[in-house]
């Protein structure tokens, strides 16, 4: 579960790290009061979609008639797909440096790792390997003074601003095991006059640990309005921005399925995982979800075991008859009633493939040719 941003730092200013001053508002309400307290201020908008700042989610203002036309100006807006719901207002910070600090879970070591670089900000994406250090954290021990004194020494930093941030890695490294976190970030970590403080902040909690910090960390819902009717139904999916919708019965075989088309030339308009066992109307809901979100073409791959073929055959007729499908579509299948599955979509005028690589090929030859109806399935 991801936070927003003005609840990371809420947790982080209650734990002793320090933030810039702010508040959070969703319209202008209270906005001129708190600029003419505060003097220039940052306007951020409050989505969970990384990249905010270049593709405009923060603005800046130095009076408070400029920062309510701002507020409204983000509040309007979307950004990469996220409705802007909510600004966080903090004063603006003078900055003489940037730096970067993180605790994450590497998966491959099976370790806690505290990354650390003097190259924070925007890009911290770009800064090159050898310039972040890496410190793998014993969970038997945990982040000892001794090795946050180190990794600043290797930073490069001294006197206030090495005393401050040794500091800080201790406290991040307790609200990283305190809330149960997969990643704790701080971009930019930033070096004023005075302070090391938190510019920004970033928190994904294990939504398995949630009965533990409930109530005082809100739910945070990410999912969409299809991914929740999806998670109603028992059904794993996911939207993405691609052109093909695919439906498959498995996670391994649907990652296997949106490589493919990635391989082929082409891109997944979700992850739909319908599972195994799905009945002939639970079918019938999952591709009425499916098609819900207006794919190019659609790509059906049931390699059944405990899902019967011919249950996704009824299915699907049912749906293109009640939908009047016009759209590119492809079907594989392969198991389980088989030879049901595919005699029943055959009196429809469809055909099934075997081979899955077959399948992806001919959806994105159809895609490319402007195939509009359901044929050669």
């Amino acid at each position: 579960m991801k936070l927003y941003e003005y609840m990371a730092k809420g947790i982080l200013l209650s734990n002793g790290i320090p933030v810039p001053m702010g508040a959070v508002f969703k319209g202008i309400d209270g906005v001129a009061e708190f600029v003419e307290k505060v003097g220039p201020v940052a306007i951020k908008s409050q989505v969970l979609s990384g990249g905010r700042g270049k593709a405009g989610g923060i603005k800046f203002a130095t009076d408070p008639q400029d920062t309510i036309t701002k507020v409204r100006d983000l509040l309007a807006t979307e950004i990469k797909g996220c409705q802007v719901e909510t600004v966080l207002i903090e004063e603006k910070v003078n900055i003489e440096r940037e730096l970067y600090l993180a605790i994450t879970v590497d998966g491959s070591k099976r370790q806690i790792v505290l990354l650390a670089s003097i190259a924070g900000g925007m890009d911290i994406e770009q800064v090159p390997e050898e310039q972040v250090i890496k410190r793998f954290i014993d969970i038997t021990i945990g982040l000892q003074p001794y090795a946050t004194r180190e990794i600043t020494r290797q930073m490069g930093l001294k006197g206030r601003e090495a005393k401050q941030t040794a500091d800080i890695m201790l406290k991040l490294y307790q609200i990283f095991r305190k809330y149960d976190a997969e990643l704790v970030e701080i971009n930019p970590l930033v070096v004023t006059q005075t302070h090391v403080l938190a510019a920004d902040a970033k928190m994904t909690l294990d939504d398995e640990a949630a009965f533990r910090f409930l109530p005082d960390v809100p739910y945070v819902e990410e999912k969409t309005a299809v991914e929740k009717k999806a998670d109603d139904l028992g059904i794993s999916y996911v939207e993405l921005d691609g052109e093909v919708g695919v439906m498959a019965n498995g996670a391994g075989i649907t990652m296997a399925t949106l490589d493919l088309l990635q391989h082929f030339g082409s891109s997944a308009r979700n992850f739909m995982d319908a599972g195994g066992g799905s009945s002939e109307k639970a079918t019938a809901a999952a591709l009425e979800i499916l098609l819900s979100t207006n794919p190019k073409a659609l790509l059906i791959n049931i390699f059944g075991g405990i899902t019967r073929c011919d249950d996704v055959a009824r299915a699907f007729v049912q749906v293109k008859n009640a939908l009047d499908l016009k759209l590119p579509v492809v079907i594989r299948l392969v198991g389980t009633n088989e030879d049901l599955g595919t005699a029943i979509l055959r009196e429809q005028g469809i055909e099934s493939f075997k081979s899955v690589e077959e399948a992806v090929t001919k959806v994105i030859s159809l895609l490319k040719g402007g195939g509009a109806d359901v044929h050669n399935s």
